[in-house]
């Protein structure tokens, strides 16, 4: 097993991986920016090392800084857990040309599946359903235009290199195409420095279904079931649960079958997620994209599974076959997690950083979790994502997960800054989120326009 891992990233995920990595005897080294120096993850590293100021272009995204942060504390392999670096083949290259382990997919494979357009004709290859849609990259407004009449709308403008919601807008109409366009061009040049586009149609209305995957060098792939992650606003998750209600027995071993099959055809290894929309009307699945990292609601699958997937992370990059065979995973009762951000859902949900005055997280009782790195007197940076916990609970059936996350939003206190804690529980206390009847328009078209109106 490896002596030491270097973490590159921050929060919660950072802290998730620095505890995965000392229940296995494995020595730590965090990177911090100068605005986080006094982040919980800086506190519980066995060492630590500043990699630039509070930028996050000059720190947690500085390749140089990080590889030689690595090579200066003898770290043997990198985590990057979400985000940043984590789906960068450049990074994953220069890890492998300086011998560290990337934790994560090779450099070939996250090319391969990373790049939408690349995913897209692999799956085709594969066998795997994918959406109809453009068969190469699309760069100007006049072919959007032809390709969109070719495959009728509404159609999905999406960014080949894209990820986090950006670079995505829906189009319905010939009008709306070319202003679409555009800004999701923009989007994508400034976020990825890529403005390459593709085009599919639309599934609407739709369920959002991904499956975990495992993957060794040894070949072996394993799916931990899927994760129904259809409440989402302006295309980021706001809320997960395992296993999806919009499911049978039926449909759910053929998904899965898929995403082991697309794991298969890359040889993927280590973590990794599919994602697929389903027509429920029909009862159809198409390939969306592949996640080559760790996900924010990999808890969700843990708990229903019992399977560790940070530290089979490591395990698999240390060169070890999996703990565990596909015919040795079993699924228990129904889990869900709640995103808990810094802002302020009656404001347009902007970011609220600050002081954290006062903090109180839920506990007690079998199956609560809560991922943070939070703590009370920790100031809150302006200059990264808004997350700031993950409440997830587990329950021997959806009832009494539902229950138990809308006790355990109630407990859930944290003063001296603006949270979204009300609202989650609002949303899971909605009749529709109870009843399991929902898809990825209903939060932006039914919840938030009756919430909104609560002002």
């Amino acid at each position: 097993m490896f002596n030491k891992i270097l973490i590159a990233n921050r929060g919660e995920i950072a802290v998730r991986i620095i505890r995965a990595a000392r229940e296995l005897g494995v020595g730590t080294v965090a990177i911090y920016s100068t605005a986080d120096r006094d982040a919980l993850h800086v506190h519980l590293a066995d060492e630590v090392i500043c990699v630039g100021p509070a930028r996050s272009t000059e720190s947690y995204l500085n390749m140089n800084n990080i590889l030689s942060a690595a090579v200066a504390t003898g770290a043997q392999a990198i985590h990057p857990g979400f985000g940043f670096l984590s789906e960068n083949s450049k990074f994953a290259r220069l890890c492998e040309e300086m011998n560290i382990k990337f934790i994560g997919p090779s450099a070939k494979v996250m090319d391969m599946m990373g790049d939408k357009i690349n995913a897209r004709a692999e799956m085709i290859k594969a066998g795997v359903p994918v959406t109809p849609g453009s068969e190469g990259e699309v760069h100007t407004t006049d072919e959007a235009v032809k390709i969109a009449e070719e495959i009728g709308y509404p159609i999905m403008l999406k960014a080949s290199a894209g990820g986090g919601g950006k670079g995505i807008r829906k189009v319905n109409n010939v009008e709306e195409l070319v202003p679409a366009f555009e800004a999701a061009q923009a989007e994508a040049q400034a976020a990825f420095g890529n403005g390459a586009m593709f085009i599919e149609r639309m599934i609407f209305p739709a369920r959002h279904i991904e499956v975990q995957i495992l993957g060794d060098s040894q070949g072996n792939v394993i799916h931990l079931g899927e994760r129904d992650c259809s409440l989402q606003r302006n295309n980021q998750k706001v809320l997960e649960e395992s296993p999806s209600v919009a499911i049978g027995h039926t449909l759910r071993n053929e998904i899965t079958a898929a995403a082991v099959k697309a794991a298969q055809h890359v040889s993927y290894e280590n973590a990794g997620t599919i994602e697929f929309l389903l027509d429920e009307s029909s009862g159809k699945f198409y390939f969306m994209e592949m996640n080559t990292r760790v996900q924010v609601e990999h808890p969700v699958t843990e708990f229903v599974s019992g399977v560790d997937i940070v530290k089979e992370q490591i395990r698999v990059a240390n060169g070890n076959e999996l703990s565990v065979k596909q015919e040795d995973v079993t699924f228990s009762g129904h889990a869900i997690e709640c995103r808990i951000n810094a802002e302020n859902p009656k404001f347009n949900f902007a970011p609220s950083p600050g002081k954290i005055t006062n903090l109180f997280l839920p506990s007690g009782g079998v199956g609560l979790r809560v991922d943070s790195a939070m703590y009370s007197g920790y100031s809150i940076p302006p200059y990264y994502d808004s997350m700031i916990a993950k409440v997830i609970v587990h329950g021997e059936n959806r009832f009494e997960a539902l229950m138990k996350m809308q006790r355990a939003l109630l407990e859930f206190d944290v003063e001296g800054v603006i949270t979204n804690v009300d609202f989650q529980l609002e949303l899971i206390s909605d009749p529709h989120v109870v009843a399991g009847d929902y898809d990825t328009s209903f939060l932006g078209n039914v919840f938030l326009p009756e919430y909104q109106k609560e002002d």
